[in-house]
């Protein structure tokens, strides 16, 4: 009998397409080192299939309140544990993310920004961190590295028009904005100064000023999707006393019946409407389930489940004792 021979192809010799499929079921941890076995998997492992959403929805800072500014203080060693995971993932994903999703609770700093704005060129989603330690000049920075941003997810910011102006100045394609916190005319007058093309908004679970919403369904001629779901509405009178509006009137119901999509809800029987109550209107999220930050009426913004890339293995892996 001749010789018998193995036809089978070798690992460092199989196609690309079907190395990015085995290693999409591996997350940053276990990608790192298999990144660095040859060219040909670092190539695979890099693989905008691979990359096109890093989420770091369970990667938060340790962290405690305090008084003065920035009114939070984070352990370094939260700082590092997050330099060294953006270290890591910025490397294997060669600039492909087009998506990148943070906690709520990451309080990261103007560097880790710069970092990652420099090494994610073709982003068009962001879901931003906390901006306690982030500075007006960070920001600006990196919106202005990201020119192909589509949508943003903001914490609520004191001073929101120079974000809304470096937007407008910088992403000529930015339609899509979520703001989670206090929406008032201030909000209202920069995006209907700065983004006045913007094509979907939702502010759901936030506490939102009529005056300021009346504002938007007047003046914003291309707005398509509004969500003001679970949002506690407000009337401020002239002697600044406010009053909590429990039913939409007829004429606001009809400019948002002009949209292609108008969610709302004010159900007593509501969960989410009940704890925006209980919070008074600032949404304690970390009260809550870890998904329930996650969730939108939008389809578009809605988060869904936590990513493979940054799992749960991930999250132990990496944490600093």
């Amino acid at each position: 009998m001749g010789e018998n021979k193995w036809m089978g192809k070798r690992w460092e010799d199989m196609d690309t397409d079907v190395l990015v499929k085995i290693f999409k079921e591996l997350n940053l941890v276990e990608l790192s080192p298999v990144s660095q076995v040859c060219r040909l998997w670092r190539l695979a492992c890099s693989d905008p299939l691979i990359w096109g959403t890093l989420d770091f929805g369970l990667l938060k800072s340790n962290f405690i309140q305090t008084r003065a500014s920035p009114y939070i203080w984070v352990d370094d060693r939260s700082d590092k544990r997050l330099a060294r995971i953006l270290r890591v993932a910025m490397a294997i994903s060669c600039g492909n993310v087009n998506c990148m999703i943070f906690h709520y609770n990451l309080y990261m700093k103007d560097e880790h920004l710069h970092f990652i704005s420099e090494r994610s060129p073709h982003l068009k989603r962001l879901v931003m961190p906390a901006w306690n330690r982030i500075t007006k000049v960070g920001i600006c920075q990196a919106i202005q590295r990201w020119q192909e941003l589509e949508s943003l997810t903001m914490p609520t910011i004191g001073h929101p028009p120079y974000i809304m102006e470096e937007i407008g100045r910088s992403c000529k394609n930015f339609t899509e904005l979520k703001i989670m916190g206090s929406f008032d005319s201030q909000f209202s007058s920069a995006i209907l100064q700065f983004l006045p093309k913007l094509k979907v908004l939702s502010i759901r679970c936030s506490k939102v000023t009529m005056e300021a919403l009346q504002s938007l369904l007047h003046s914003m001629e291309y707005l398509e999707v509004l969500n003001i779901s679970h949002c506690l509405l407000l009337v401020i009178a002239a002697n600044g006393r406010k009053q909590v509006v429990h039913e939409l009137d007829g004429q606001i119901l009809e400019r948002a019946s002009r949209l292609r999509e108008f969610h709302y809800c004010q159900s007593r029987s509501c969960i989410a409407c009940q704890r925006m109550v209980v919070d008074e209107g600032i949404m304690r999220w970390y009260r809550y389930e870890d998904w329930f930050w996650r969730r939108d009426e939008v389809r578009s913004l809605d988060l869904q489940d936590y990513g493979k890339l940054f799992d749960a293995g991930c999250e132990r892996l990496t944490s600093v004792e």
